[in-house]
């Protein structure tokens, strides 16, 4: 990855040649916290594609396929819910540059850690 400069933003990949989507504000992820969630095939496409969020194995891994493979704003509104983000982000098993991207636009996931 180039180095940024004062006109360039730093760009982190989730992938190669795919930037990390990350939520102008932790607000507006008004996504579910209880119950069965069925995430689409472009999310997740194992097996068992419902999480249970009563279960924090299950949340967490449900939060780690959105944050990796969402390419859309309106999938992290709608599978993410921002006061969640914060609690779970200490455990979330998550590639660098998707941590590093969250990370950066809200601090206040950082200091969760």
């Amino acid at each position: 990855m180039p180095a940024p400069t004062r006109d360039a933003p730093v760009v982190h990949l989730a992938r190669p040649h795919r930037p990390v989507l990350v939520a102008g504000t932790l607000g507006e992820l008004a996504g579910p916290t209880t119950g069965l969630v069925e995430l689409p095939l472009r999310l997740w496409w194992g097996p068992r594609g419902t999480f249970d969020l009563g279960e924090p194995t299950m949340l967490a891994w449900m939060y780690e396929n959105v944050l990796r493979e969402a390419i859309r704003v309106d999938e992290l509104r709608a599978y993410l819910d921002g006061s969640t983000l914060v609690r779970v982000w200490p455990v979330l098993n998550l590639p660098r540059a998707v941590r590093a991207a969250w990370e950066a636009r809200h601090p206040r996931l950082r200091h969760a850690r």
